[in-house]
């Protein structure tokens, strides 16, 4: 019997060794882990803030882009760009017309995150490529898990300010955005769902334990201009893409 219990303890040694050995955004088993840790200091002068981006259940390597705005609209800080948009370098490259290669290239997706390109005060509303990518400051790979993004802002935040997030997955089709609709726009069909854009209100002077985003609208399903489009009724899984995502601040750097 003793010999049966020592065996049961080192095969639970191996098991908590293997685990703590392995990527951080995947387990040994093959199982996600619960978040990737990505951390992004723009200076010591800055608000520090931590972004919990959960991964829900139809989560599939999405592209997104965290920013901040003034409670006026205005961009303040863009935090954090997805490397594939930002380089126009996808994993899956374009072939044209709507359709991708089945290896790594090219590609511009007008309407992978519309309504940041024309916000941001990166690029000055174009679209990053090879020639123009995003600065590597405020990029990195896309995790398999949900995100915990530790950021030091370039300076300090105003008292008030607005956290937000815009997510797009590429070929995300429902019964209403489906390949069906609007044949003749290529851009359409490397989307599908649009991109989904989630907002949350800060004040540094009542500081809750958490700040949740909220979905607020969707952009372009083209990504022909940066309008926020309100109306959600229409999205399913584009909706669960991330879940339950919220913000924190750092009581102790920022008081």
């Amino acid at each position: 019997m003793s010999g049966y219990k020592n065996l049961i303890y080192f095969s639970l040694l191996i098991f908590i060794t293997t685990i703590s050995c392995a990527p951080a955004d995947k387990l040994a088993s093959g199982v996600v882990a619960s978040e990737t840790v990505i951390n992004k200091d723009f200076g010591n002068q800055g608000t520090a803030l931590s972004i919990h981006l959960n991964r829900g259940k139809h989560h599939n390597h999405p592209t997104f882009a965290v920013w901040i705005e003034d409670m006026e609209g205005k961009v303040i800080q863009t935090l954090f760009v997805t490397q594939s948009f930002a380089t126009g370098y996808y994993r899956y490259g374009s072939a044209g017309d709507g359709k991708w290669l089945k290896v790594p290239g090219e590609a511009i997706r007008p309407a992978a995150l519309p309504y940041w390109v024309n916000r941001a005060e990166l690029n000055k509303g174009k679209i990053p490529d090879k020639e123009s990518p995003v600065a590597d400051a405020y990029t990195g790979a896309t995790p398999e898990a949900g995100v915990r993004l530790d950021v030091q802002t370039i300076e300090m935040l105003p008292i008030s300010f607005r956290v937000l997030l815009e997510v797009n997955q590429p070929w995300d089709w429902n019964a209403y955005w489906n390949n069906d609709k609007y044949l003749d726009e290529p851009d359409y069909k490397t989307s599908a769902q649009p991109s989904v854009v989630y907002a949350v209100t800060i004040n540094l002077e009542s500081m809750p334990d958490r700040f949740f985003l909220n979905p607020i609208g969707h952009g372009h399903y083209s990504g022909k201009d940066g309008i926020l489009y309100t109306d959600l009724s229409n999205l399913t899984t584009a909706l669960e893409i991330f879940t339950r995502s919220y913000v924190v601040i750092s009581r102790s750097n920022n008081k």
